[in-house]
C-alpha cells in the first residue's frame, strides 16, 4: 500500500514538471513573438486638402511711393500730426492732401498778391455777367461781350496761377501712405528750392516681381492664389494674386516674368523684406494624402504600409497632386485605415507590428 502511494506521488510530481514545462515554454515563444514585433507608430486616414506650389522668391516692394523735394526757397517749418498732436516723425501714416511741411516767404506771398487776383476775378466774373444780361437786351455789342468774357477768363487763369504758385509753399502728401525718409532741417532755417523734403511710400499692397523657369509656363496662370512669407513673420502667412505674366521667354536664362500683388493690411510686410512666394498651381479638397517621406520604392511601384489586427499590409498606391511635404493618394489607400508613419523602414508584408502612438 504504502508503496502504491508513492508511485502516485512520483508520477504526480512528474505531472505538474511537465505542466510548468509546457507553460513555460508557451510563455516563452508569446514572449519570443512579442519581441519580434516591430515597433510603429500610426495614423488614422482623414480627408485633407492638398495644394502643389511652384515656389520662386524675391523683394517686396510697395505699390506707391513718392521723393518730395522743395519747388521754391523759404523758411522750414515741420508741421503737426492731427492723429497725434506732435510734429511728423518717420513711420507716422498720412492722408492724402495732408500737408506735412510749409516754406515760409512772405516777400513771395506778397508778390502773389492771392487775395487782389481773387477779388479781380470776382469783379470780372460780375462785369460778364451784366454784358451778357445786356446784349440779350441790345444794350451792348458782340465784341463788348466778348471783351468781357476775356477778361472774366483771363482773371480765373491769373487767380488759379497764383493758386498754383502759393501752393509750391506746401509739401502735400500725393497719396495716404506712411513717411519713410525725413531729412532734419533746423525749424525756421531757410531752404533752397530742389532739396529733399520728405518721402512716403503706400504698403498696405504690395508688388513682386519674379522670374519663373520656362517649365512652369503651362502650370502659372493670373488670378491664381499665392501664399507668401517672410523668415521675420514665419508665423504669418500673406495673401497674394498672380497679377501679371509676360508670354516671352528670355533665350539667355530661359525664364519668363511675372509680378504678384501682395495683401498687406496691417502692414507686416515692409517695402524691400526678402520674401518666399508659394504658387498655388492644383488644389484638391477632401483627398486622401500621406507624408511623402513615408512612400518606399519597389519593382512594383510605390508603397506603403497600414496595420490590421497587429499585421502590418503592404499597400501598393498610385498618387496625384504632390508637394514638398505630402502627396495625394488615388489608390490603395482609403479613409480611416491606419497608415504607418514611423518604423516603417524594416516591415514587409504581414510583420507583426506592436502600434507605440
Amino acid at each position: 500500500m504504502k508503496k502504491n502511494n508513492h508511485m502516485k506521488s512520483i508520477r504526480f510530481i512528474l505531472l505538474m514538471a511537465a505542466l510548468a514545462t509546457i507553460v513555460s515554454c508557451n510563455t516563452r515563444r508569446e514572449n519570443e513573438q512579442t519581441d519580434l514585433a516591430v515597433p510603429v507608430s500610426v495614423e488614422d486616414v482623414r480627408p485633407q486638402t492638398i495644394r502643389k506650389y511652384i515656389n520662386t522668391t524675391g523683394t517686396a516692394k510697395a505699390t506707391q511711393e513718392t521723393e518730395l523735394s522743395s519747388e521754391m526757397a523759404g523758411k522750414y517749418r515741420l508741421m503737426a500730426n492731427p492723429a497725434t498732436g506732435r510734429p511728423f516723425k518717420l513711420g507716422d501714416r498720412v492722408k492724402a492732401g495732408q500737408v506735412i511741411i510749409q516754406l515760409e516767404d512772405e516777400e513771395y506771398v506778397n508778390n502773389i498778391a492771392i487775395d487782389a487776383q481773387k477779388l479781380n476775378l470776382e469783379i470780372s466774373e460780375q462785369e460778364y455777367e451784366k454784358q451778357k444780361s445786356l446784349y440779350e437786351k441790345g444794350g451792348v455789342t458782340l465784341r463788348e461781350l466778348r471783351n468781357s468774357e476775356v477778361q472774366a477768363t483771363n482773371a480765373r487763369y491769373n487767380y488759379e496761377n497764383a493758386q498754383v504758385r502759393l501752393s509750391k509753399m506746401n509739401i502735400v502728401a500725393p497719396f495716404a501712405g506712411v513717411i519713410v525718409d525725413l531729412p532734419y532741417y533746423t525749424p525756421g532755417t531757410r531752404v533752397s528750392s530742389g532739396q529733399p523734403m520728405v518721402s512716403l511710400m503706400s504698403y498696405d499692397k504690395m508688388y513682386l516681381e519674379i522670374n519663373l523657369p520656362e517649365k512652369n509656363i503651362s502650370e502659372v496662370v493670373t488670378g491664381q492664389e499665392v501664399v507668401v512669407t517672410n523668415y521675420t513673420i514665419a508665423q504669418d502667412t500673406l495673401k497674394g494674386m498672380v497679377n501679371e505674366l509676360s508670354p516671352a521667354v528670355s533665350t539667355e536664362t530661359r525664364t519668363f516674368k511675372g509680378k504678384i500683388l501682395i495683401d498687406n493690411p496691417e502692414l507686416k510686410l515692409r517695402p524691400g523684406m526678402f520674401v518666399k512666394a508659394d504658387i498655388v498651381v492644383a488644389s484638391k479638397d477632401s483627398a486622401i494624402v500621406v507624408p511623402k517621406n513615408i512612400m518606399l520604392s519597389s519593382n512594383r511601384g510605390k508603397v506603403i504600409y497600414i496595420v490590421e489586427q497587429s499585421t502590418a499590409r503592404e499597400r501598393r498606391i498610385t498618387t496625384g497632386i504632390e508637394n514638398q511635404d505630402q502627396v495625394e493618394v488615388l489608390t490603395g489607400l482609403k479613409r480611416n485605415e491606419r497608415l504607418v508613419t514611423k518604423g516603417f523602414e524594416t516591415l514587409r508584408n504581414d510583420s507583426k507590428v506592436k502600434v507605440i502612438r
